[in-house]
């Protein structure tokens, strides 16, 4: 009988560990279902953070709303308007004192025009016709008629003849930048001051012609042509070559003068169909050859010093 007891107590102790061994699972069984509740309760609130991620960035970036509203886009309209209006007002007043549309008149030239300006310039003995050729009462563009006045070869020509004076000076060793500065500056200076010379003689002489001020700043121009040739002879072949070839340039140049301005001061009797006679003839007539002998003049004061 005790033994009976002994055994059903041994059984009862063996089978209290599996029983501890249930609980133990059903308790990992709510443990995993309580991790399974936490693990979606974050899904859910990284779901919510992805969806707010939008929103903070169209609120991050004002500019993005600026540009969608009306009234910058108003705004950019009507400064875009001021802009063009300025542009225009600018452009009006610069017309006034700078005629850009007739400067493009005289910078309308082609390489064919200027190797025959060239040679006119230099060899004008041979040329027969120099009147300007016109379209409907307006002159043809320079690349169109070699007698056309154009300022490309002049402003071409004083840039050059700078450069031209800067060698010879560094040939010399008496190169300097403000002995340039002054070489550049009295050029130009002495060329305004021709043009403003022939404008008040044209004005006291009371001479009815077609030249305007930017005509005769180009015949006053093509001077340096002959001024690079003569100082460029000077530097490669000695003192002689320079007063042979500026010799011959200011020759031309005197003709070329005299030929050109000739048709231009005299145009009332070449509208009329014959010579004026009297004293207002022979005051065009000196005063066309004054502004011709000017030239060499001109010519042999800027170019002497710069050969040695």
């Amino acid at each position: 009988m005790d033994y009976t007891a002994t055994q059903s107590g041994f059984r009862q102790r063996k089978l209290q560990p599996n029983m501890r061994l249930r609980n133990s699972s059903v308790d990992g069984a709510d443990g995993s279902q309580l991790f399974e509740d936490t693990s979606g309760a974050g899904s859910a609130s990284q779901a919510g953070y992805r969806n707010q991620q939008p929103a903070a960035q169209a609120a991050g970036f004002p500019g993005q709303s600026l540009l969608s509203d009306p009234m910058s886009n108003l705004a950019m309209a009507y400064g875009s308007s001021l802009a063009t209006q300025g542009r225009e007002i600018v452009d009006k007043n610069l017309d006034r004192f700078i005629p850009i549309s007739k400067l493009k008149y005289y910078f309308a030239v082609d390489t064919v025009y200027v190797g025959k300006k060239l040679g006119l310039l230099v060899f004008p003995y041979m040329h027969e016709n120099w009147e300007v050729s016109y379209q409907q009462d307006t002159p043809v563009a320079p690349r169109f008629d070699v007698n056309a006045p154009d300022l490309y070869i002049p402003a071409m020509g004083f840039i050059t003849y700078v450069l031209v004076a800067g060698l010879a000076l560094g040939t010399q060793n008496r190169f300097s930048p403000e002995l340039l500065g002054v070489q550049a500056s009295s050029a130009l200076v002495w060329l305004i001051m021709e043009v403003l010379a022939v404008l008040l003689s044209l004005y006291l002489v009371t001479v009815n012609t077609d030249l305007t001020t930017i005509d005769l700043l180009a015949f006053s121009g093509y001077k340096y042509v002959g001024m690079i040739v003569g100082v460029v002879a000077g530097l490669l072949f000695g003192r002689p070559a320079y007063y042979l070839s500026l010799l011959w340039c200011c020759a031309a140049i005197f003709v070329f003068m005299i030929r050109t301005l000739r048709l231009k001061l005299l145009s009332e009797a070449a509208a009329e169909g014959r010579l004026v006679r009297g004293a207002r003839n022979q005051l065009r007539m000196y005063l066309t050859m004054t502004i011709a002998a000017a030239q060499p003049i001109f010519m042999y004061w800027f170019t002497y010093h710069l050969i040695r």
